[in-house]
């Protein structure tokens, strides 16, 4: 189903509610118990790649209706924006997450934030999400607003809802972690709750956030028809 724009809005709210739903502590642990968590993921990976593909085709088929035209100023603000969300995602996929599976949680929340994690607990969902909002800047069309606003709200809900389920799974432990920690990315190195040490974070995962960043640059126009440098 895409063509329209109702069926772009259909494939988005499909996309969110089941990230919201499968996440949720009650659903998700009957689901476990009764496919186990290897069952639980892979059937949560294939649905959602099947739901992303139906969200991509029906993006790309929806009609353009031009809802405003982005001043330049905004365009400037995304690309800083994009800058930012390229370091935290290069960052983030480079340094441990103690909330991965296949991770020593405790140990790793015990021993405090780390890197990129002094920055914000949510280092790739925030780079998700500044690209959302990046793109929303950008483009004035309905069909942005619809995907780009949606991607948004999932990543940052889903960061935020995930604090919540991590605290009622480990309770104490993780409230420890959050109190060293903030969600709004620097916000706990200005309340001195931890400190910012850029060494930490790696200067070559630096280095790799703005070489992600010149490549997405020089590339898009390719990719995708248009230059974020020229509009």
């Amino acid at each position: 189903m895409t063509g329209s724009l109702a069926a772009l809005g259909l494939a988005m709210a499909a996309f969110v509610g089941s990230h919201v739903v499968l996440s949720s502590l009650p659903i998700r642990s009957r689901l476990v118990a009764a496919m186990g968590e290897r069952g639980f993921r892979a059937g949560y990976s294939l649905l959602a790649v099947a739901l992303l593909v139906w969200l991509i085709m029906a993006y790309t088929a929806a009609p353009f209706a031009e809802l405003w035209w982005p001043p330049v100023g905004l365009r400037h603000l995304s690309l800083l924006l994009m800058l930012a969300a390229c370091v935290l995602l290069v960052a983030g996929l480079t340094t441990t997450n103690p909330t991965v599976a296949g991770v020593d949680t405790a140990r790793h929340i015990g021993a405090g934030p780390v890197g990129i994690f002094r920055v914000t607990r949510h280092p790739v969902m925030w780079a998700i999400g500044l690209w959302a909002i990046a793109h929303l800047l950008a483009n004035g069309d309905a069909a942005g607003l619809i995907l780009f606003s949606g991607m948004a709200v999932l990543a940052l809900g889903g960061a935020f809802n995930s604090d919540h389920r991590r605290r009622a799974m480990m309770g104490e432990a993780w409230a420890r972690f959050q109190g060293q920690t903030s969600f709004v990315p620097f916000l706990a190195i200005a309340r001195r709750r931890t400190a910012f040490r850029p060494g930490e974070i790696g200067w070559a995962r630096l280095a790799g956030g703005l070489a992600l960043f010149a490549a997405l640059l020089f590339a898009h126009p390719w990719l995708f028809g248009v230059s974020p440098l020229y509009g």
